[in-house]
């Protein structure tokens, strides 16, 4: 089953979560305000996946633009990171659907279809 980290107000996350259901596809809805992943999970997330940990940031929230990390985040280092990622589901880019090593960011039809439909 897929972990699937969503904000309820998104309306990203609802096509994605409506796009899973409609294949048939088993996913668990977790609120990622209320189940924020920790920083070790961030970093078996990332380190399992091979994605780029600054994919994970919602480039386009106001939390990240409120406290000015595009200029910030090139400065830290990746523990600062992964801190920074699991201190505030706002920060990062949702949905985000994890099973085992694999793992998406965000909603692309098509790239849903090649890695969760069967």
């Amino acid at each position: 089953m897929i972990k699937f980290y969503q904000y309820h107000n998104c309306t990203t996350c609802k096509k994605a979560s409506k796009f899973l259901t409609e294949y048939g596809v088993s996913h668990e809805p977790i609120d990622i305000i209320q189940h924020t992943p920790t920083k070790e999970e961030f970093r078996k997330i990332i380190e399992a996946s091979g994605i780029d940990i600054k994919k994970f940031f919602n480039t386009h929230g106001a939390k990240y633009r409120e406290l000015n990390l595009k200029d910030k985040l090139a400065d830290m280092d990746y523990e600062e990171k992964l801190e920074l990622l699991a201190s505030d589901g706002m920060l990062v880019k949702r949905p985000l659907a994890i099973s085992g090593n694999t793992v998406t960011i965000g909603f692309k039809e098509d790239e849903y279809r090649q890695t969760w439909v069967q």
